[in-house]
């Protein structure tokens, strides 16, 4: 039932671009190119889902079974939306509240239609931290209405910028690390609920010295019924059909018992009294947006890195693409709507989605009645609530945290054995999380998982040569070490042209000093979009190395925005105008006409234009 293990959902640890291997670095074949896309196989675990499908989803019409699963999924919002506001020092019914106005709107407009948009423990701890560094109070109701909207606001600019796939330079190895110091940070929070102990340390991980130094200060009362939570929860996960219910269960189970036998144990209504009444409108205190700013970007990177997890995990059951971008767009507007009604910053929640799927649902109407039916509910039976003692929500806090840790557990050693770079990055995360601020957590992760792409994208470009086979096709090889005498070499650039690149090319560039009667030829086709100034002065400095030693360069598969971009620069002038083959629609064209090209240089003796 976890939220933080809601990943941007990368499928390596440095989510470098994909680059070709020896057998698949070729960059045009002599096999024409066909002239439709073939059908994409299903994605595993996405039935029905096509990820070059373009229809989007449409709103539907409710179903009994969206009926059914929106009132599960608001049941279950009551104990986790109380246990993820208790996390960050707030009061329980702004949990509940986050679960109201955020969760339909963002049901209506969510290109992922079954993803429920609330209150997560992520954002619930982070929301905590960042108010802490602006000296606001988790009871300042206009301090948290002006977070939840500027989360909003760059949660929506994010979403009409197109910015989704932002989320997928988030490694597998900074999110796990991550996820793990929240869970650590969630147990920790809850020490005081789950013992009856109060740490007096601030640090996550000297709270557990702390807290194990005082043994004797533990409260006996609230440790038995903490432990009756954990203990009735895990009964009800091992049975299959009740087992997305099992926190519900205890919930009300030990609530119950404790309701009759009357333990000393601190109540809800102790902390906070849960009103029968709707989310109350609330407004932002606009002196506070200076000291919020950059916290909201920290918590909007949080929340769209769990949306993106669920886009990537649930598919849309009318098979229609999700779409991160306009997830995001959602979730702005949730938060906007939200921060007017007393809501907490929300996010895609992996473990309600997880509960309306398992319930039933079948379209975004199952989200829009959990809204609907948590409100009712409140409504209904809202003083209740806080008849349930801090001692069952430190229960379930803890079986949450927990979760986390064992949702995690494959990940940390999937990093562990990937490479020394991703578990280093891991480890550092981690321990930002448990020791830093969260928003100073967060932007040192993004910083990594930029740092992780930047180090593997300079290790992937690679040369290969490719020569003619003699029957119309070309076989891949490794790059020769020296040019070749008496004949054209045609190579392959199998890279993203990114600076970090260029000096291990360079030394990787065959040696052109023992060449006479040569030329070289450059494939680029699919490989150089993006120059950089640093990836264009490579390219002069190799021509005129060239040209010393009487060796013609010729570019090929050249993309019209690159030769534009070199004629603009300069670098054309310096390989002339005869030395590019821009790429065309057929395949292998471009190699093939800057190869007869240099053939013929080669031919007239070397000397003069290779036209």
């Amino acid at each position: 039932m976890s939220d933080s293990h809601e990943p941007p959902a990368p499928s390596s640890d440095e989510p470098a671009p994909t680059t070709p291997g020896p057998a698949s670095a070729t960059p045009e074949s002599s096999t024409p190119e066909p002239t439709s896309e073939p059908t994409p196989e299903p994605v595993p675990g996405q039935t029905g889902a096509l990820p070059g499908a373009d229809a989007k989803p449409a709103f539907g019409k409710p179903t009994t079974q969206d009926v059914t699963s929106g009132f599960v999924t608001g049941l279950f919002s009551i104990p986790e939306g109380m246990a993820y506001a208790s996390i960050g020092g707030f009061a329980a019914p702004l949990g509940l509240w986050s679960g109201v106005v955020p969760t339909i709107v963002g049901s209506v407009f969510a290109r992922t239609v079954l993803m429920v948009t609330t209150l997560t423990s992520a954002i619930a701890l982070s929301s905590q931290s960042i108010l802490a560094a602006a000296g606001l109070k988790p009871t300042d109701l206009g301090g948290l209405a002006t977070l939840t909207l500027l989360v909003g606001v760059v949660m929506l600019v994010m979403g009409l910028l197109k910015l989704g796939s932002v989320m997928s330079f988030v490694s597998t190895a900074v999110m796990t690390g991550f996820t793990a110091g929240i869970a650590l940070q969630i147990i920790a929070g809850v020490i005081k609920d789950a013992t009856g102990y109060t740490p007096t340390r601030h640090n996550t991980i000297a709270k557990f010295v702390d807290a194990f130094a005082h043994l004797g200060d533990w409260r006996g009362p609230t440790v038995v019924v903490a432990l009756a939570t954990v203990g009735v929860w895990f009964v009800f996960k091992l049975i299959k059909p009740l087992e997305s219910y099992a926190t519900l269960i205890a919930l009300l189970v030990v609530s119950v018992v404790c309701a009759i036998v009357k333990p000393d144990v601190e109540l809800v209504k102790d902390i906070a009294a849960i009103p029968r009444s709707l989310p109350p409108f609330s407004l932002p205190d606009l002196g506070a947006v200076p000291a919020l700013a950059s916290g909201a970007i920290a918590i909007a990177l949080v929340g769209l890195a769990q949306a993106a997890g669920i886009g990537a995990a649930v598919a849309n059951p009318d098979g229609s693409r999700p779409d991160a971008s306009k997830d995001f767009t959602a979730q702005g507007l949730a938060n906007i709507a939200g921060g007017f009604f007393s809501a907490l910053p929300t996010g895609g929640s992996l473990s309600r989605t997880g509960v309306g799927t398992s319930a039933g649902a079948k379209t975004r109407w199952s989200g829009i009645f959990a809204g609907v039916w948590l409100a009712l509910l409140v409504l209904a039976v809202g003083p209740i609530a806080g008849e349930i003692p801090m001692a069952v929500i430190g229960g379930l806090l803890l079986v949450i945290g927990g979760e986390l840790i064992a949702g995690r557990l494959r990940d940390i050693k999937l990093v562990l054995r990937t490479s020394v770079l991703s578990s280093v990055a891991m480890v550092i995360t981690f321990l930002a999380t448990t020791q830093l601020p969260l928003q100073d957590a967060i932007f040192i992760g993004a910083g990594l998982s930029i740092l992780l792409y930047a180090v593997a994208a300079s290790r992937k470009g690679k040369l290969f040569e490719l020569i003619p086979d003699g029957a119309g096709g070309w076989r891949i090889e490794d790059a020769p070490k020296a040019i070749p005498s008496g004949r054209t070499t045609v190579l392959h650039y199998a890279g993203g042209s990114f600076f970090a690149e260029v000096n291990r090319l360079e030394d990787e560039w065959p040696d052109p000093r023992d060449a006479h009667d040569a030329a070289l030829v450059l494939s680029l086709r699919g490989s150089a979009g993006i120059p950089s100034a640093t990836f264009l002065k490579a390219f002069e400095r190799a021509a005129v190395k060239l040209r010393e030693h009487n060796v013609r360069l010729i570019l090929c598969g050249v993309p019209d925005e690159l030769l534009a971009v070199m004629r603009r620069v300069g670098t054309l002038a310096v390989l002339g105008e005869d030395s590019v083959v821009t790429e065309t629609a057929v395949l292998m064209e471009s190699v093939e006409t800057a190869y007869a090209r240099a053939e013929q240089w080669r031919a007239r003796g070397a000397t003069g234009p290779a036209l």
